[in-house]
């Protein structure tokens, strides 16, 4: 509570608030590419890994903590973001808007047993049938760009 007042008076200043995410995916054995998605822990929507920057971490690492975290996937982030989504969040009464950067995250591993796992389902998908399940616009738009060619 004390970190979302403190947020909410840093974006009363005019200040940008700003989240990182990761997207998870992998290739399936024909070789299309498959996005994990998870719920959020509060209203059961579909959403990607996503959290705030975190202290002596780069944005990158921080969403690879995240996805961790939030849906029990290991990978490697790639370097160059995905892009950037803006939404709006509603932190102690009030609404912000956050703007994340996207990371890719190539998993390597799944794991049965996570942090948040009795709070959250996830499910893998094409990045068409993901994007259908995204209620945010842009970061649906940035899931249905994803190609073999983009992720690769």
């Amino acid at each position: 509570m004390v970190k979302e007042k403190r947020i909410v008076r840093v974006a009363k200043k005019g200040k940008p608030i700003r989240q990182v995410a990761a997207v998870p995916f992998r290739l399936d054995g024909h070789g299309n590419v498959e996005v994990m998605l998870i719920t959020s822990n509060t209203t059961n929507r579909f959403i990607v890994p996503k959290g705030w920057p975190m202290k002596g971490m780069s944005g990158r690492k921080a969403a690879v903590t995240e996805a961790w975290e939030e849906a029990g996937v290991v990978g490697e982030a790639l370097k160059e973001p995905l892009g950037v989504y803006t939404y709006w969040k509603r932190l102690s009464g009030h609404f912000v808007r956050v703007t994340v950067k996207v990371y890719l995250l190539s998993v390597v591993d799944v794991q049965p047993d996570w942090n948040e796992r009795s709070q959250r389902q996830r499910a893998w998908l094409s990045p068409a049938d993901a994007a259908a399940l995204i209620d945010e616009p842009q970061l649906a738009s940035l899931v249905r760009s994803m190609t073999q060619a983009r992720v690769l």
